[in-house]
């Protein structure tokens, strides 16, 4: 029967509920949209239209729940008949029921937008007009008044020529509203001027309340008080027109209202009427049907239990395959890891080498006064050469890192013997930038503590390094205050302090990522940007975190607290001033001394450097190719201190040093390696050695650490 209604009879059905909804006669209206329903069969044209009808009225009668599941209906039935003109209007509808949302009105707009590309698609504009102007009121209702300028002048651009009263007037309220919620009032006025202009001449009720409404707000804002009550009064008249015309369509959409509910709740009594006859009809069949289910379900089952097992089966078996496959994996990445991390240690061992013997040779040439023309040039070479080993450290201080190997080590050393250390090391960033480095340890700070003073060196070189690079003719505090301390252990507090570019307050969590640098439009510094990120996760070594206080233009200040334990048992010697050996000692002591020193190194570029290094502090030095020759060099002569290299073909350092200890147990043995020490320093120790050295080396602490193992001997 559905199928026999002609088209006609349709569209005479939608004219009548159409016109019913006109005159809010919403009861007819849905009665006559659901008759449409009934009779459309497949017609998804006529289907679209009726449930946009039901969508509509319950739309007024501010039932948004049913007017909602209406809209989306007519999107399924708009979307079937392949329609673009149906999908806008269906999408505007949707649009108009989420913007009214606080929480989904991103749907609304999404709706909207979905409209827009359809209008663009049919070069339809007057379709663009309502959903560019919709888009920018939603944003405008929710505080976001930025993007609502773009929707404001698309709409605008397709206004022109297009003689459209009461969409200029809102068009030039929202312009109006967008300016003011900038704060720019004049040019808010301008517009609002413009809306109540229009909505004089054409008597618009509707827009004349909401443009007089905004007009008022910006005059009150503006201290126009006299002006504002005007606009204020003007506001009211046209509410009060609209008012009387809203109660009107009110009463008869309560009485709709009440209508359509009765009418609601008849179709549902039809419903379960129809329902319960339908029931009477199937008990009949009841048993029967129970009985045919019992026995699909029952064949269901055992089929079920059957492939369940089976699949049990092939799940345990691929599941074995799985570990097996897990664990070849497994062995693979524990494998490849500790290849990974081999390959540093050779990597750091092969590039410090040959660093040794730049730096060293470096070094000896700036003392000799015959090369004083090129004094800047060597040292330039020599800052390059210790910015290669800083960047070897830092590389292999992240993979240490990302491993999880680094552990702290618990060393006795000289605080201010270390700051000052790190000073001279960073002496010639400082000439370059025409820097003052103001040192500056609280007297209650102890002189002797037990920690990890290797990454705590690493830490302060990177901290006071960066305040260097990024300080030019300035100054650079490093403060070192006792926060509290008890007979064990003392809390330390170090700063870093410059008056340099400072770091913007955007960049300021950045620069602890690895690789990120600031880039200052007018500075280029090099670096890889690995410093503060080893800072960060050194500093997590020792329980503590970095703290920064920055002001861009002004300077930054680096700060962090760590726990150290005293060294209560370190015996200073009177006659040797930590702060720097090579002053301390006098050059009638050094004469004195007359010590002999063995070197053993298989590089040939390294016993150079050690000896040219010792000579010049009138050390009488001999050399042993390798771990051997050592032995039989001890066994045979007389000397005061070994400096051994740790790898040497043949047997190592320390197996040359355990033979030694078999027949010599006093002698000091002093390790030499360019090898991260983390890795054996137990072994070191445990070999016999009493003291290590890191090449490539910084002079002065070479010579501490052979006259701190050489002295107690010689005195």
């Amino acid at each position: 029967m559905d199928a026999q209604v002609s088209n006609d009879s349709l569209e005479n059905l939608l004219n009548t509920s159409v016109q019913y909804l006109d005159n809010h006669n919403y009861h007819k209206g849905i009665q006559s949209a659901m008759n449409i329903i009934g009779l459309a069969g497949d017609n998804n044209y006529y289907l679209y239209h009726a449930h946009n009808n039901l969508g509509t009225a319950y739309e007024e009668l501010r039932d948004t729940t049913r007017a909602k599941s209406h809209y989306k209906k007519s999107l399924k039935y708009a979307t079937a008949a392949n329609d673009d003109t149906l999908l806008m209007w269906a999408f505007n509808n949707l649009g108009n029921i989420y913007s009214e949302s606080n929480r989904d009105y991103q749907k609304g707009i999404a709706y909207y937008n979905r409209v827009i590309d359809l209008a663009i698609k049919l070069d339809n504009k007057e379709e663009l007009i309502a959903p560019n102007i919709n888009i920018a009121w939603t944003y405008l209702d929710k505080n976001q008044s930025s993007k609502a300028k773009k929707y404001l002048d698309n709409a605008t651009k397709i206004l022109e020529n297009r003689p459209l009263s009461y969409i200029n007037a809102e068009v030039n309220t929202l312009y109006g509203r967008y300016f003011l919620a900038l704060n720019e009032v004049d040019s808010a006025r301008v517009y609002f001027e413009n809306s109540v202009e229009i909505v004089d001449r054409d008597s618009l009720e509707y827009e004349g309340a909401e443009a007089y409404k905004w007009y008022a707000e910006m005059l009150f804002r503006n201290g126009n008080y006299k002006e504002a009550f005007s606009a204020l009064k003007k506001q009211n008249i046209y509410e009060s027109i609209v008012s009387d015309y809203q109660k009107t369509t009110q009463i008869q959409a309560a009485n709709a209202r009440f209508d359509v509910n009765q009418y609601q709740k008849n179709l549902e009594l039809v419903k379960k009427d129809k329902q319960y006859q339908q029931k009477i009809i199937e008990k009949s069949n009841e048993k029967l049907i129970l009985l045919v289910v019992a026995a699909i379900v029952l064949s269901i089952i055992l089929i079920f239990l059957y492939k369940i097992n089976s699949s049990r089966k092939i799940l345990i078996n691929e599941l074995k395959e799985k570990n097996l496959e897990l664990q070849k994996s497994k062995e693979a990445s524990e494998r490849l890891s500790n290849l990974k991390t081999q390959f540093f240690s050779t990597v750091s061992h092969e590039l410090r080498t040959p660093l040794y013997g730049v730096i060293g040779l470096t070094t000896l040439l700036l003392e000799d006064k015959s090369l004083k023309d090129h004094k800047n040039d060597l040292k330039s070479l020599k800052f390059s050469a210790d910015y290669l080993l800083a960047l070897i450290n830092d590389v292999l201080q992240i993979n240490k890192m990302e491993s999880k190997e680094a552990k702290l080590e618990y060393i006795s050393f000289h605080l201010g013997d270390l700051l000052e250390s790190i000073t001279k090391t960073l002496e010639f960033t400082r000439i370059q930038n025409k820097n003052t480095i103001h040192l500056k340890i609280d007297q209650d700070v102890p002189q002797f503590l037990i920690g990890d003073s290797v990454r705590l060196s690493q830490i302060m070189v990177n901290l006071m390094g960066n305040a260097l690079k990024f300080t030019e003719r300035g100054n650079i505090w490093v403060r070192v205050k006792c926060l509290s301390a008890t007979s064990e252990q003392c809390k330390l507090r170090f700063e870093v302090e410059d008056d340099g570019i400072g770091i913007p307050q955007s960049k300021q969590k950045e620069i602890f990522q690895e690789f990120s640098q600031i880039k200052p439009a007018n500075y280029n510094y090099q670096g890889t940007g690995l410093g503060l990120p080893i800072v960060k996760k050194m500093l997590k070594l020792f329980e503590s975190d970095i703290h920064l206080n920055s002001i861009e233009n002004k300077g930054s200040n680096f700060s962090f607290e760590i726990y150290l334990q005293i060294d209560k048992e370190k015996v200073v010697l009177p006659q040797l001033e930590i702060n720097n050996a090579n002053n301390s000692i006098s050059e009638e002591m050094q004469k004195d001394l007359k010590s002999r020193i063995l070197i053993v190194d298989d590089n040939r570029i390294n016993q150079i450097v050690t000896k040219r290094i010792l000579e010049q502090k009138n050390f009488e030095c001999e050399i042993a190719q390798n771990g051997n020759e050592a032995v039989e060099k001890v066994r045979n002569g007389n000397f005061d201190l070994i400096l051994m290299d740790v790898n040497m073909p043949g047997i190592t350092g320390m197996e040359a040093t355990r033979k030694i200890r078999e027949f010599n147990e006093l002698i000091p043995v002093i390790a030499l390696t360019a090898v991260e020490v983390e890795e054996f320093r137990e072994e070191i120790h445990s070999a016999g050695m009493n003291d290590i050295i890191i090449k490539p080396y910084d002079t002065q602490k070479f010579y501490q650490v052979v006259y701190r193992n050489i002295l107690p001997v010689t005195l």
